[in-house]
This record gives structure tokens, C-alpha cells and sequence, in this order.
């Protein structure tokens, strides 16, 4: 009973993190005109977010491990819930902005909190794959259902209620994750905390996150992101030279022996690149091209959430029969084929079910990509190293969907950046992260050499 009500806490976890990332976007049209927001501007209260996220993952990761995993969930869960409270209240742009920087930081610290007590609570195998299973379908439900929860709260209450629905579960996950989590035990003092090392790290993967977020917008060869490239370059080689002469560097240089920890951050990039591109596309598309409202538009996604849900419980059950690497071709393949499927439907005024069969296809490959692409990140890793591993596949994450989104942005001619819905843009994105699932395919080849249960 204990394990199961631990797993409920986790995959509650799990979904507060991916809600937040999707549930502010039907939000962000009266969150604009209330709080004053320029055209330009507005972007950054998803984009704060993902910076933050993705620069503090490796950190965070590194501190589950030593300063215990039950503690960092705990605190994690009480910044969310904290500054969730405040971004409610929040009257003028850069409140907001900042308050989604505060989460993002949140999350980065809960992500690998969360992924490691997964993986150190649950033995490897049959036990730890249903485990992120049921993580997995909170996860990728709460991508999509993210967008169905916005639209409802936007319609009945405002913007405000889109932060403060996370209060009282962010506050209740702290303190039930406190009472049924194992007490930590620490296996090395905060004094052999990398500080130098973390420090390094996270400056250059957040400048790094930040340059690729604000490129599309401020150009790519304007001063500012030429000098986030440069500082960025300069902290990450930094931390490359700290990390050889450290005696306990923040990325253990073993971890990178594990093959299958390396091919699970390849397709942790890709996945995000592609599967949680795609939201961001079909939202200009149900809004700005059909002209649906925030709550058309959020119901819009209840079918990709309940199909994601689903495909993660068959990827758990298709790792038993066939494997993780024929598994996760399986689901890419699935990907590619909906993806491809749902840029021929895309109509500037067909009906809903025209889309129905690539977003069947989508949601299934998603779900069981999802599932599959955790558990190889989690073979072989030693107890004492799951949340450095956890955080270096999640980093692996951020940076790929904010590499994806920037450069489907530009190949879609901008959309969505200050310019109208425009419908051949969207397709072309679309049929971008068709072709980019294929070579998903090949990438999970590579687990033929891995020592990960293929």
C-alpha cells in the first residue's frame, strides 16, 4: 500500500510539472491585455519557464543525490506551490515573468527529484517499468490535458486561476511525499557539492536555453544572442575543465560509459524537438487559423491526452513482449506516420474528426515513446547516481524541445512570433517533425549496443 501511495504522489508530481508547461498557453491571449503585455513580450511567459527549467536540471539532479531525494522533492514542491500563489496575483509583465522563472526553477529541481526516487524505490525491471508507466501517463497526459484545464479555468475565472490551481496540489505532494518517501541517507556531505561545477553548468546551459528561446525573435545575429552564444560557450567549456580536475564533479565522467544513458538523451532531445513541438503549432492552428476559443481549443485536447495516456500503458506492456529498442521504433514509427497524417488533414476548415487519425497515431507513439525513453535512461545507473542521470536525460529534454521549437519556428516563416495564424506555415512544422520521428527510427538502433534490455 505504501509503494502504491508513493507512486500516486510521484505521478501527481509528475503531472503539476506538465501542466504547467502547457495549461498557461490558452491563457496567455487575456493574460496580455490584462497585465499590458507587448506583442513581442509575451512569449516570455513561456519561455521564462523553459529557461529556467532547463539550465537548473543538471543541479537540481546532482542535489537529489546529495542532499537527499526525499528533501529536494519536498523543497521543490513548496517553491511550485509558493510561487505558483504569488504569479496569481501578479499585476504588471515582469512579476509574471519572473514568477515563471521561479517555477521553472521549481521544476527543475522536482523533475530528477522525482525521476530518481522512481528509479531508487522501485527495482529495475518489471517493478521500476510499471512504476514509469503510470509516471509516464501523468506526464504525457498532463501535456495535453494541460490545454483542456487552461480553457476551462481561463472561461470560468480568469488567468489568475491557471497558477493557482497548483497551490494546493504542489503543497499537498510536499507534505504527503515527506510522510511516505524513504528517509534520505547521504552518501556524501554537502561539502563534496560541486559548487564551482554547478554553477558553471547552469550559467551555460541557461544562456544556452535563453539564446535558443529568444533567437527566433530578437534574429539571430543580433548582439544579443552573438553574446548569450559567447558566454554560454565560454561557462560550458568552464565547467568542462572544472569537471576533469573535480574529485566529485557534478557529471560523473563513468555516466557517460553507459551507452544507453547517452542514446536516452539523444532521443529525450529528439522527443521533445518533436512530440511537444507539436502543441504549440496545433494551438495557432485550432485559434488563430479555425478561430476556436480558449475553451474549443482546450477540449480540442482532450482526445491526443486520453490517447498519450493510453500509449504509455502499452509501451510498459510492449517492453515485456518485444523489447524497449523494438518498442520505442514502434512508437517513432507510430509518430512519423501520425505526424504525416495530421499535416495532410490540416484544412483551413474541415472538420475535427478529419484529424482524428493522425492524432490517434500521435498520441500512441507519444505515450509510448515517453514510457520507453525513461527506462532506458535508467538501466544500469547506480542508486547513488540516478539523480545526476535523471537531470542530464531531463536537460537533454529542455534543450531539444527549445532547439525543435525555435528552429520549426523559423522554418514555419515565423509563425506564431508576432505574426497571424498562418496555415502553410503550420503544415510545414508539421511535416518537419514527421521527417525528424523517421530518423528516430535509426537513432534506436544504437540500444543494439547498449546495455539496456533491447
Amino acid at each position: 500500500m505504501r509503494a502504491r501511495l508513493s507512486l500516486l504522489v510521484l505521478a501527481l508530481a509528475q503531472l503539476v510539472i506538465a501542466l504547467d508547461y502547457n495549461i498557461v498557453y490558452v491563457a496567455l491571449p487575456e493574460t496580455g491585455a490584462d497585465l499590458g503585455f507587448a506583442a513581442h513580450d509575451l512569449q516570455w511567459v513561456v519561455s521564462a519557464y523553459v529557461v529556467t527549467t532547463g539550465g537548473f536540471l543538471l543541479l537540481g539532479g546532482r542535489a537529489a543525490d546529495l542532499l537527499g531525494r526525499r528533501r529536494v522533492f519536498a523543497v521543490a514542491a513548496l517553491v511550485y506551490a509558493g510561487s505558483s500563489l504569488v504569479g496569481g496575483f501578479a499585476e504588471s509583465p515582469g512579476a509574471l515573468v519572473a514568477v515563471r522563472a521561479l517555477q521553472g526553477i521549481g521544476g527543475s529541481l522536482l523533475f530528477p527529484a522525482t525521476l530518481s526516487l522512481i528509479n531508487t524505490i522501485y527495482a529495475e525491471g518489471a517493478a521500476r517499468n510499471r512504476a514509469l508507466a503510470v509516471w509516464g501517463a501523468a506526464g504525457a497526459g498532463g501535456l495535453c490535458f494541460g490545454s483542456l484545464l487552461g480553457g476551462v479555468l481561463v472561461d470560468a475565472f480568469g488567468w489568475p486561476s491557471v497558477f493557482w490551481v497548483n497551490v494546493p496540489v504542489a503543497a499537498g505532494i510536499a507534505w504527503a511525499g515527506w510522510r511516505l518517501f524513504p528517509p534520505d541517507i547521504r552518501g556524501t556531505g554537502p561539502g563534496q557539492f560541486d559548487v564551482t561545477g554547478a554553477l558553471a553548468a547552469t550559467a551555460g546551459i541557461t544562456l544556452l536555453v535563453f539564446l535558443l528561446v529568444n533567437a527566433p525573435q530578437a534574429g539571430w545575429t543580433s548582439p544579443l544572442t552573438m553574446g548569450s552564444a559567447v558566454l554560454s560557450l565560454a561557462f560550458l567549456a568552464f565547467f568542462a575543465t572544472v569537471e576533469k580536475r573535480s574529485s566529485d564533479p557534478l557529471v560523473p565522467v563513468r555516466l557517460f560509459a553507459r551507452r544507453g544513458l547517452v542514446v536516452a538523451m539523444a532521443v529525450t532531445a529528439l522527443y521533445s524537438a518533436t512530440f511537444s513541438s507539436l502543441p504549440y503549432f496545433l494551438t495557432l492552428y485550432f485559434q488563430t487559423v479555425r478561430g476556436y476559443s480558449a475553451w474549443t481549443t482546450g477540449l480540442a485536447f482532450l482526445v491526443p491526452a486520453v490517447v498519450t495516456v493510453i500509449g504509455t500503458q502499452i509501451g510498459e506492456r510492449a517492453v515485456a513482449a518485444v523489447g524497449v529498442r523494438r518498442m520505442l521504433a514502434g512508437g517513432m514509427t507510430l509518430g512519423a506516420t501520425g505526424a504525416a497524417a495530421l499535416g495532410l488533414a490540416l484544412t483551413a476548415g474541415g472538420p475535427y474528426p478529419l484529424l482524428l487519425p493522425g492524432i490517434v497515431l500521435l498520441g500512441l507513439g507519444q505515450g509510448a515513446t515517453w514510457t520507453g525513453m525513461w527506462i532506458v535512461a535508467a538501466s544500469g545507473v547506480a542508486p547513488e547516481d540516478q539523480g545526476v542521470a535523471s537531470g542530464m536525460a531531463s536537460t537533454s529534454l529542455q534543450v531539444g524541445g527549445a532547439v525543435g521549437l525555435a528552429l520549426l519556428v523559423a522554418l514555419a516563416g515565423g509563425v506564431g512570433q508576432g505574426s497571424p495564424g498562418d496555415l502553410s506555415g503550420i503544415r510545414v512544422a508539421v511535416f518537419t517533425v514527421a521527417a525528424c520521428m523517421g530518423c528516430g527510427v535509426l537513432l534506436t538502433s544504437s540500444l543494439r549496443r547498449a546495455s539496456v534490455p533491447v
